[in-house]
């Protein structure tokens, strides 16, 4: 099973809300749309299962053109955020309920209902409605329906967001155990890009509807094509900042400088722009982490077992992301420490060079 999008455009009035895109969507494997919000994430689902009308382009399922073909005949399931569940019926019913607009008979919906149940442990609230079961439960319950439809194509629109931090984790983990080898293409739709790495399978980074790179989701984080897809993959967000490349030397200014090496030490002598994820900006000098800079602490937090800083470098803002605890304070200089090996090279027109 594949989804074939073509050329396909969103346009609301004047204003394009998806921009030319072609992508081929595989089953076998999440395909993750990441981006922040209004980056096009929903939009492009919408597109793929009939919700919304193709501007211009083509999308075909299996090879077959279903552009104009209602989502009613489409054999999809969408699951969003929100518990969409119908509070008159039970869980039994509420997933039983596209197979009976199916015209399914009555036995194979008994089989198909439990067997989805007992996948996402619902097998004992199957007579409660809906006001009786968590929010999980109920996210259960929408995800129960996906399955038991056993769907061509299945999109989950951030399905997890609205839940608290355990079951987020828990049913985070479940999903790509719970769509293998139903040979449905998987599209899902997040903000946050350690949930795309957690996924796997393949990811379309989204910025302002556009896609700008697609491929196997570690792939594109070890090596983003440019300097919109590093940004797009990141959070707490990329260290974007000028440096002056000067024979086998980089200098971002007067006091920050390091060695270059393999590709970024070939590139011409001139300005570009240098990228680094937060993770490889310490408070610790390390072996690797060699690069010293001093910076005024703008924003700290503490979460969990990792302590972030946001601090002011000559006319740019950087942030750190270290293990441990640190004791930072706001308006108060530090020493943090870069590793340059991790570090991007972009071209002035955003190309990723080294």
């Amino acid at each position: 099973m594949t989804i074939e999008l073509k050329d396909i455009t969103k346009r609301v009035g004047a204003i394009t809300h998806i921009k030319p895109t072609s992508l081929i969507l595989e089953a076998g494997h999440f395909n993750v749309l990441l981006g922040e919000t209004g980056a096009g994430k929903t939009s492009l689902i919408k597109l793929m299962a009939g919700l919304d009308p193709v501007a211009s382009g083509s999308i075909l399922m299996d090879g077959e053109d279903v552009t104009k073909i209602s989502t009613q005949k489409r054999n999809i399931s969408l699951v969003h955020q929100f518990f969409i569940n119908y509070a008159h019926m039970t869980v039994f019913e509420n997933i039983a309920s596209p197979l009976r607009v199916a015209g399914m008979v009555q036995s194979e919906i008994q089989g198909r209902v439990e067997d989805a149940a007992d996948i996402l442990q619902l097998r004992p609230m199957l007579s409660r409605r809906p006001h009786e079961l968590s929010g999980g439960q109920q996210q259960r319950c929408a995800l129960a329906r996906a399955i038991a439809k056993e769907s061509k194509a299945v999109f989950l629109d951030e399905p997890l967001a609205n839940l608290d931090y355990k079951l987020r984790e828990e049913l985070r983990a479940q999903l790509p155990e719970l769509f293998a080898d139903r040979g449905a293409v998987v599209v899902y739709a997040t903000s946050e890009p350690e949930e795309a790495l957690l996924l796997g399978g393949k990811t379309a980074l989204m910025n302002d509807g556009n896609v700008a790179q697609f491929g196997p989701t570690a792939e594109i984080y070890r090596h983003p094509a440019n300097l919109m897809a590093a940004a797009v993959f990141s959070d707490p967000p990329i260290n974007q900042a000028k440096v002056t490349k000067k024979g086998a030397e980089a200098r971002l200014d007067a006091h920050v400088k390091w060695a270059l090496s393999g590709d970024a030490a070939n590139l011409s002598d001139g300005e570009y722009t240098v990228a680094v994820r937060p993770n490889y900006v310490s408070p610790v000098a390390t072996e690797q982490a060699s690069v010293s800079m001093v910076g005024t602490v703008l924003v700290t937090e503490l979460s969990g077992s990792e302590s972030s800083a946001h601090f002011s470098l000559g006319s740019t803002n950087w942030v750190s992301l270290a293990h441990g605890v640190h004791p930072f304070k706001v308006g108060e200089d530090y020493e943090f420490f870069m590793d340059p090996s991790r570090c991007f090279y972009f071209a002035p027109d955003g190309s990723l060079v080294a």
